[in-house]
């Protein structure tokens, strides 16, 4: 799941004064999303709530009060779900969105003649690994080897993203970037001795292919089979 965190109140302030449309901003729309940032309690429909209480006590209590209303859909990353706010955009100067970095560009590019700002930051692809608690599992570079590496990724788990075993570091499992880290590579052997496939491990694999990661600039995925033929579009 995407995974992200609220950005500071002094931040979010900060970015509602800043820039030529925003600096007279005196209604705000906080928007949150139904699906990732609610399952990660940073910006779902009780966290808008707590924000935009927060927006208004805040603003009164800087001398310069702003109406700031809520509202929350199921997912800001999709079309569908956001033409229904078309109308009520219209009302605001600024749409504070609690969403991912994907919800936030989708605002904007949906409805361009509304400012549409981060209200959190983007961290992870991450999974919950207890109450509270989320770790960052993978890094989608487009070439996924965990079937190599039998289901764990060293692209996003090992500190130094090594695809050829653990480095000189890495001490009784532990990596010495922080010693919290379990070492990746010790897992992975781990799991080849359990698994009776150490051999796999030991063969000489190809250069893993980057060209599918972000280096090679924003990617795109096209699924002809699952596009609408341009009479049903119209």
């Amino acid at each position: 799941m995407i995974v992200g965190e609220q950005k500071p109140l002094a931040e979010i302030m900060e970015l509602l004064g800043a820039g030529s449309k925003a600096a007279d901003a005196k209604k705000v729309l906080v928007a949150g999303c139904g699906t990732c940032v609610t399952v990660c309690f940073a910006g779902g429909e009780k966290e808008v709530g707590i924000l935009a209480s927060e927006l208004r006590m805040k603003s009164k209590l800087d001398g310069h009060p702003i109406e700031v209303d809520e509202v929350t859909v199921q997912r800001q990353c999709e079309w569908e779900y956001l033409d229904a706010l078309e109308e009520q955009l219209k009302e605001y100067d600024v749409v504070l969105s609690l969403a991912c970095g994907i919800g936030v560009q989708a605002m904007n590019e949906r409805f361009p003649d509304v400012v549409t700002l981060p209200g959190i930051n983007t961290t992870s692809l991450s999974l919950p690994v207890e109450q509270g608690v989320w770790e960052e599992r993978c890094q989608a570079c487009g070439d996924c080897i965990l079937g190599l590496t039998l289901g764990i990724c060293p692209i996003a788990r090992c500190s130094k993203q090594l695809l050829n075993g653990p480095c000189g570091g890495s001490q009784n499992g532990v990596c010495e970037v922080d010693p919290d880290i379990p070492c990746a590579w010790q897992l992975i052997w781990e799991r080849a001795i359990k698994f009776d496939r150490m051999d796999d491990l030991l063969k000489i694999q190809p250069p893993k292919n980057w060209s599918t990661s972000r280096d090679g600039g924003p990617r795109k995925i096209v699924r002809d089979d699952l596009r609408l033929a341009e009479e049903e579009i119209e």
